[in-house]
């Protein structure tokens, strides 16, 4: 279930349509999966609309200890101009070749492209040092895309991640504020102690948390933000992190990348933006929420078992 089906409603701000990140008109998500015992992985695309002439778009750093291919460039010019795309760590670079073939496919006048790729380390329930992503699988995400309600839970890159003592895995939601959509998407994969809506809740079975623990975040909008505006939205939704329980291990890669569906000529002004990092903080909280609750009980490599949250720990906890 998605925690608003357990009685849990993170912030007061209203939700789009789906309680998703392709509520920002144009915004599609796309997913493989590979889960057959040993190996649980995969990927997950979110494509922008009109990508390829570049996005206002700004990364966040919550803790480096990642790999995020392409990120300096973003950095650096504030566009983005592919999509992204999350797998296993170990997958990363496979998986930014394979973009940099669909993309070319796709120009063929193309002499420089920057795919951003990121990832979190699923090594504790999938046989990571196997790379086992394909570019037919990093086609499939890309070509099957869609504006529909992602899939939540254990997908895509999700499919072996874990969070806060349980299986976790892909979530999102959105916001509604000024006038736009606010939309997130997460690959949860951190320590900590689950916390809902400021209740800490431990899991029925103490086990001490795997190694290589991150998390991705993944903001859209199409409110009129630069770049420099976005990276401070990108930012609230890191904190978002704290409010559902991560510890901030210094062995997580935290990141977010915020990019905006609008090239606005006359940004909105930075006092009205209060209600957007409102907006960014809470879909983000819900979206981590989500990632626990729609995942299920994964048995995986080694035999390693990451038991999902149980339903009554979370009921209620809310409005």
């Amino acid at each position: 279930m998605r925690v608003r089906e357990l009685g849990v409603v993170p912030g007061d701000l209203p939700t789009g349509r789906l309680n998703a990140i392709t509520d920002v008109p144009g915004v599609l998500v796309g997913q493989t999966t590979l889960a057959n015992g040993e190996v649980n992985t995969g990927v997950t695309a979110v494509v922008p609309p009109d990508f390829a002439a570049g996005l206002p778009a700004a990364v966040a750093v919550g803790n480096g200890y990642g790999k995020l291919v392409g990120s300096t460039q973003v950095d650096e010019l504030g566009v983005l101009e592919t999509p992204i795309l999350l797998t296993g760590t170990l997958s990363v670079f496979r998986v930014a070749d394979a973009l940099l073939s669909w993309l070319l496919a796709r120009d063929p006048s193309a002499t420089s492209l920057n795919p951003v790729v990121g990832e979190t380390n699923d090594g504790y329930l999938s046989d990571i040092r196997s790379r086992p992503i394909t570019a037919e699988h990093v086609f499939a995400a890309l070509d099957t895309a869609s504006a529909e309600l992602p899939a939540e839970g254990n997908v895509g890159a999700g499919t072996g991640t874990t969070a806060l003592g349980f299986k976790a895995g892909i979530g999102t939601s959105s916001r509604m504020v000024g006038g736009g959509t606010v939309g997130v998407l997460v690959q949860a994969n951190f320590s900590g102690t689950l916390t809902v809506l400021g209740t800490p809740l431990r899991p029925p079975i103490e086990k001490p948390a795997p190694e290589g623990n991150s998390c991705m975040i993944v903001l859209a909008t199409d409110l009129p933000l630069d770049a420099r505006q976005l990276g401070r939205v990108a930012r609230r939704s890191i904190f978002a992190m704290g409010k559902a329980g991560s510890d901030f291990s210094p062995g997580s890669g935290d990141y977010a990348i915020a990019f905006s569906t609008r090239r606005a000529v006359v940004p909105m002004v930075d006092t009205a933006l209060k209600e957007v990092f409102q907006a960014s903080t809470e879909a983000t909280e819900e979206a981590l929420l989500n990632s626990l609750t729609m995942a299920t009980t994964v048995t995986g490599y080694n035999g390693n078992t990451q038991y999902a949250v149980p339903e009554e720990l979370i009921r209620n906890r809310g409005r």
